[in-house]
This record gives C-alpha cells, structure tokens and sequence, in this order.
C-alpha cells in the first residue's frame, strides 16, 4: 500500500477514541478545495513511508492507541488495502475508514467483512454540483448515492461532512446536499480553511461565523442531528 503520511496521535479524527491516521496517496476526485494535495497528486510515484515502519509504529503504541484512521486521498484505491485492515485489525485497533463514496462495492465488503468499525464519507455538494465541485467531469453519481444508502443503513457506526467553501457552496446547494442524505445520523458542516496545501485555492475562500451557523440552521430543518465541526462556539 502507497503511504505518504502518518499523523501518530489525533484526539479529533476517531470519535471517542485515541488514534493515529495513516494517509494514503491517490484520489479519483480533484476537488479544488483539497487540503492534501500533494497526497491527491502523488498518483502511484514510488517513495513515501514503508509499510513495515508503520507497522512497527503501530506495535509500539498497542497499549496507547485505540484506534487506526485510513484517510487520504482515497484509501479504497489502493488493491492491498484489505490485506492492511486485516493486519491491523489482528493487532486488536478499531478502524475507522475515511472515503469519498466513489467505491461502494470496496466498502460494502470491507464491512461485511469486519474489517471496518467506522466510517466518515465526505458529501462534496448537491448532487447537481458535484462535477464541478470534485473537478471530476465523469464523476459516477450512482456510486456515491450506493455508498451513502449503505452507510445509512446503519451497518457501521458512520458520518458525513460537507466542507461549506465559498465559490463552490452556497447556502441553497448545502441544503440540497442535506436532503442528499436525508435520514442520516451523523452530519458535520466543516468551514473551509486555506492551510497552505490546497489544489486550487483561486477564487475559494471561507463563510463567516454568522454565515455558518445560518446555514446549519436551514441544513437542520433536513437534518436535526447536524452539527458544526472545528469552530469555536459550535
């Protein structure tokens, strides 16, 4: 498995538990807004950090760590990944498995097969507008909607997150992206933050404390349960 980054301790990613995140390289969306470029671009370019070390991180911290997040990019690209959630699943972590939604099929068997505890699918936009807001042209609607009805179904623990981006969200568009996953659980609303490492920062920029939390107020009129995620006074 291509890995480029790992994050050794994060309080925030698993909810409730004490975890590290592996990040794999490669994603099939573009979305100008990204804030891990460079894991979006990497593609299949050798280099990065051998498994075996990561392994051997995760060895060490069996009596501190709880729990392993997959993000990226896109972990369900990478064809070993199953082989990984087993080994880490047989060193006693719970998984959590950051996706994009793009790969319903992967998902399904990765939790059919107990290999997943928990899972955070990003929802980009309104249906209508996640072409241009993935910078995907041929994104394959049909698999996302698959992903998004199997999680809903409550298999697994699970969440979805919209990050609200002004030049690609509006108050409206994150309304319908709500009544996309109309019945879910579990929903954050994300402010968007240029760190430094965006794709395509041009013309993006962030909605306002006031801003965010109007536009919560209509998302929860879909969904009750919504909530505010890394803004003081949530």
């Amino acid at each position: 498995m291509l890995i480029l980054g790992l994050q050794k301790l994060t309080l925030l990613d698993y909810p409730g538990l004490v975890a590290c995140t592996i990040f794999t390289a490669g994603c099939n969306f573009h979305c100008p807004f990204c804030h891990n470029a460079s894991l979006v671009m990497a593609g299949s370019k050798p280099g990065g950090i051998d498994e075996s070390e990561v392994f051997r991180f995760l060895e060490m911290r069996r009596s501190l760590l709880d729990g392993v997040v997959l993000s990226g990019g896109e972990p369900l690209l990478q064809d070993d990944l199953e082989r990984v959630l087993k080994k880490i699943r047989s060193m006693g972590f719970q998984v959590k498995l950051d996706t994009n939604g793009s790969r319903p099929d992967k998902l399904k068997s990765l939790v059919e097969k107990g290999l997943v505890d928990y899972a955070a699918m990003d929802i980009k936009n309104a249906p209508e507008l996640y072409p241009v807001t993935t910078g995907t042209a041929g994104v394959d609607l049909d698999a996302v909607r698959r992903s998004k009805d199997f999680l809903i179904s409550g298999k697994i623990p699970y969440e979805f997150r919209t990050t609200a981006v002004k030049g690609l969200h509006t108050e409206e568009s994150l309304v319908e992206a709500a009544r996309f996953i109309e019945g879910a659980k579990a929903y954050y609303l994300q402010r968007y933050s240029d760190q430094g490492e965006i794709l395509q920062p041009e013309g993006l920029s962030a909605f306002s404390d006031e801003e965010m939390h109007r536009i919560l107020r209509d998302v929860q009129t879909v969904i009750p349960e919504a909530k505010l995620r890394g803004m003081e006074n949530e």
